[in-house]
């Protein structure tokens, strides 16, 4: 890889989704499948200060092989604005074996502010949760990007603003369940935690095209690595 170059996010002005899509995957640990999610954007009545929006919904949950193991069922709700993409509203419900988290965060976009549990926080010029910060990096421009270029997202996760750190890694073709795609690759930094390691690596392949699809994700984590692949596709944009 070469040196790396900070880029500023620059929004293509047109999302590289629209309401309808949704993407399904499962989760393999080698060869096992071991959860299935999916990403739904939906039409939303809901308007926020006078602004129409996206609702971006995401699930997942273990396999019936693994829940006497470690059962999930996780559900995330991120209702963007329709032109900027940026969040308003976020809420999670998070139930992992005997973990259980909710949350709810609401985010000034005018005010750079973000309130959540423990109150209201100075966000960044834009700042986003996980899902959104998702699609929303979906849709910059990418035209002449090289590669060792880096992007920086600010989200807001457990009270905090942290700031995701996107590299450009190159191209490659990746054969997955509905075909096989030209696609970006990308490394996503991530925080060590429950499941991942210090050091663990995080790659992201999405298609080279308008509808930008994640097809598929690998990330080490304590023992071993999982995969997650991209195993049914409709109402895509392009």
């Amino acid at each position: 890889m070469t040196g790396a170059f900070s880029q500023s996010l620059k929004y293509r002005k047109a999302p590289a989704f629209k309401a309808g899509e949704e993407l399904k995957y499962r989760l393999r640990y080698g060869f096992i499948t071991a959860a299935e999610g999916t990403l739904n954007v939906l039409d939303s009545d809901v308007k926020f200060n006078g602004h129409p929006v996206y609702h971006l919904l995401v699930q997942g949950r273990t396999s019936a092989s693994f829940n006497l193991f470690y059962k999930v069922r996780n559900r995330y709700d991120s209702y963007i604005d329709r032109t900027t993409l940026l969040p308003y509203l976020y809420t999670e419900n998070i139930r992992e074996a005997n973990y259980r988290r909710q949350d709810k965060v609401r985010f000034n976009q005018t005010a750079n502010t973000v309130t959540g549990k423990k109150g209201t926080f100075a966000g960044r010029d834009m700042t986003f949760d996980l899902v959104s910060s998702f699609y929303f990096a979906r849709s910059l421009d990418l035209s002449g990007i090289r590669v060792g270029t880096e992007f920086t997202i600010p989200y807001f996760l457990n009270d905090e603003v942290s700031e995701l750190q996107i590299t450009y890694v190159g191209k490659e073709r990746i054969k997955t369940a509905i075909g096989t795609f030209n696609c970006l690759k990308f490394n996503p930094s991530i925080k060590p935690g429950r499941i991942f390691k210090d050091d663990s690596k995080l790659y992201l392949w999405i298609t080279d095209d308008g509808n930008r699809i994640p097809v598929k994700a690998q990330v080490e984590i304590l023992v071993g690595s999982v995969t997650l692949e991209v195993t049914a596709v409709k109402g895509l944009l392009h």
